[in-house]
């Protein structure tokens, strides 16, 4: 068993508060957005990826890499919005096989009413802790963290930094 890595004291210290704020985390932004504007955080995401997108629309294969979820998942949340009147989906011009998902009046409407909650509660628990060298530390170790979970840059473009 001499082959086996295990943690040192520092990296198993930081290890456990990583998973403490994976495990924590989404639970307040979830309580945040239900309570505020009665959205599940992934509903909110998929709504604020469609409101980045140009002419707020994205195939539903493209809006699923972006949400990071099957398109099964993302088929049934997106019916969800629809039934609410926030997205609707439309056969893909280009591609007929394609299908897009299209951010409504009212689902802009939504995005627009639930950021000021969501920003707020992600400077409350995450940015206002940290010095602004904290917050370039972030970026920085976040970064190297994603470029291992994805390579392919699906969740996030990948951007130039000073390493």
């Amino acid at each position: 068993m001499s082959d086996v890595r295990w943690l040192s004291a520092d990296q198993l210290r930081a290890w456990k508060k990583l998973i403490a704020v994976v495990e924590l985390l989404p639970g307040t932004l979830e309580s945040q957005l239900q309570r505020d504007s009665s959205l599940s955080h992934f509903e909110y995401f998929t709504l604020a990826m469609l409101s980045e997108a140009p002419e707020r629309t994205l195939r539903m294969t493209a809006l699923a890499a972006h949400t990071n979820a099957t398109l099964a998942r993302l088929s049934h949340v997106v019916s969800r919005l629809e039934k609410r009147g926030l997205v609707r989906r439309e056969p893909c011009a280009e591609d007929r096989r394609a299908t897009n998902a299209i951010l409504t009046p009212a689902g802009w409407r939504a995005v627009e009413a639930a950021a000021p909650g969501h920003a707020a509660t992600v400077l409350t628990t995450v940015i206002d802790p940290l010095t602004p060298a904290d917050v370039a530390d972030l970026d920085r170790v976040m970064g190297r963290i994603l470029e291992a979970l994805d390579p392919a840059h699906v969740m996030v473009e990948p951007t130039t930094t000073d390493d």
